[in-house]
């Protein structure tokens, strides 16, 4: 299986055949500068045939002066290079000491991807089969995945940044691609997310790698964004838990507190996303999965934390915080006059749920009003306040995003207004209750969001027939409606206080 990958990822290096590919009875060469010319003679003035790219490889086929004459099958054209220019190698076992240490060193340097991608493959190429299972053949396939990850993000980043300078990036895109290393894209909003498949860290979890190694992998492979919309909700939960399972394979005794607190963050984002899907199907694990969430994000030792690491932080917790609802049991409809409650139950359409709002004095005979949704419906996050004269209820309509449903009376009529987490999205976050004030005319609201690539974290005191903000802040200490008025309960559970 291994060979069988191998043959497919150096397409380029094959001495087997490929009708692209090196004939086999010519040593081959790396091209190691960017910008290389492919001369028609060995003459720096000579008429250049292409530019070749770092990484490039080519046969060599003799040597004149100061130049090599070599053939580049990738654009089928023949000429001259200078010979400084290029690194000759055999593709033999006596060869892969020296392309191991460039690869370690390449691995480690920005910008080099796809030259890095070449010296992979020409030490996979000059491994015997015994040696793709050694600690060498694991080095090697985390460089590779390494270097294949960083050229995808580069690349991902200059596109949304629209820079030339990352121009490069799409080249070495294609220098990759045609060593056989595949890549995918997936629409995110106004723009594309390149990926790399992840074959060789696959590669590097069957050599039974262990300790960082195998975290670096089962990190790569679990990525949320690496994802198609395509995927039906079934295909999407199957492979949700997948990688939940492949990160709890993770041995993290022996890792950096950072790297550990990496390990925690993915799980818990990814174990949200399973309590999502969990309780979408109406299954009774739901709430273990939420709770499994909720102690993955609670074992991160925040001081631990890179600067790098932070959004992945808040957008953990901000998946977390949606769904923390499912490990809390469904509150019951009060059996004696207890004010305000509400019954969620099916609708009419697949999938859709209608939510009720009661008098329990009245009962459910009688009710106040209803609105029905797609969305997973919290009725344990209800919460009316004193009076009776207002309800917030939690209702999330996708993984990683909660809305605050409000029912309140208006000129003796009930009706529901709706507070997102951002104005614009959705993309990820979730707008909760916390409080009302003893009057019932203000709310006290907690926000998250990660919107159009901005992040934002408020704590809003609104007035409660307007939802309109009177006082916000991004440190609810600040506030004293939060300091007087904040419910008890949300400030024990939610995770917005972290």
């Amino acid at each position: 299986m291994v060979r069988k990958l191998i043959a497919t990822l150096l397409a380029a290096l094959a001495l087997d055949g490929a009708a692209a590919a090196p004939r086999g009875d010519y040593p081959l060469a790396i091209v190691n500068l960017e910008q290389t010319a492919l001369r028609a003679a060995p003459r720096d003035g000579a008429q250049q045939q292409a530019q070749l790219a770092a990484g490039d490889v080519v046969e060599i086929r003799g040597e004149r002066l100061n130049y090599l004459q070599v053939y580049d099958h990738r654009r089928e054209r023949a000429g001259f290079v200078r010979a400084d220019r290029l690194h000759r190698t055999e593709l033999a076992p006596a060869e892969m000491p020296a392309l191991l240490a460039v690869l370690r060193h390449l691995r480690d340097q920005p910008g080099q991807e796809a030259l890095g991608i070449a010296y992979a493959a020409a030490w996979l190429k000059a491994a015997a089969p015994a040696q793709l299972a050694g600690s060498d053949a694991q080095h090697a396939f985390e460089a590779l995945g390494t270097l294949a990850d960083r050229l995808a993000e580069r690349a991902t980043r200059g596109q949304a940044a629209g820079r030339p300078g990352e121009a490069a990036a799409a080249a070495q895109l294609e220098t990759a691609a045609a060593l056989g290393v595949e890549f995918a894209s997936f629409q995110r909003g106004d723009r594309m997310q390149i990926c790399y498949t992840g074959d060789a860290w696959k590669r590097l979890l069957a050599t039974g790698a262990s300790g960082a190694q195998r975290a670096a992998a089962a990190l790569a492979l679990s990525r949320a964004e690496c994802s198609g919309d395509d995927l039906g909700v079934s295909e999407r939960a199957r492979l949700t838990e997948a990688r939940a399972s492949l990160l709890d394979g993770v041995d993290t005794d022996e890792l950096p507190a950072y790297f550990k607190n990496r390990i925690a963050l993915r799980r818990a984002a990814l174990w949200s996303s399973v309590a999502f899907d969990r309780a979408r199907a109406a299954q009774s694990t739901a709430g273990a999965a939420a709770e499994r969430a909720l102690a993955e994000l609670a074992t991160v030792v925040k001081t631990e934390l890179p600067d790098e690491d932070l959004p992945a932080y808040n957008d953990a917790a901000m998946r977390v915080n949606a769904v923390r609802w499912a490990a809390a049991a469904p509150a019951a409809v009060p059996a004696v006059p207890a004010g305000l409650a509400v019954v969620a139950a099916p609708g009419q359409a697949p999938g859709e749920t209608c939510v009720t709002l009661i008098d329990a004095a009245r009962g459910a005979s009688a009710p106040l009003t209803q609105r029905c949704t797609f969305g997973l419906v919290w009725t344990a996050s209800a919460a009316s306040d004193r009076k009776g004269n207002a309800l917030a209820l939690a209702v999330q309509p996708l993984d990683g995003w909660r809305e605050l449903w409000i029912f309140q009376v208006r000129d003796g009529k009930w009706g529901v207004d709706v507070l997102p987490p951002a104005a614009s999205g959705p993309e990820l976050g979730y707008a909760e209750f916390a409080g009302w004030s003893p009057d019932g005319r203000q709310l006290l609201v907690a926000r998250e969001a990660r919107s159009e690539g901005k992040y934002r974290r408020s704590f809003e005191v609104l007035r409660a027939d307007t939802l309109t903000p009177e006082r916000q802040s991004s440190d609810p200490s600040s506030l004293g409606a939060f300091q007087r008025w904040q419910d008890a309960a949300w400030k024990r559970a939610s995770v917005a206080l972290r």
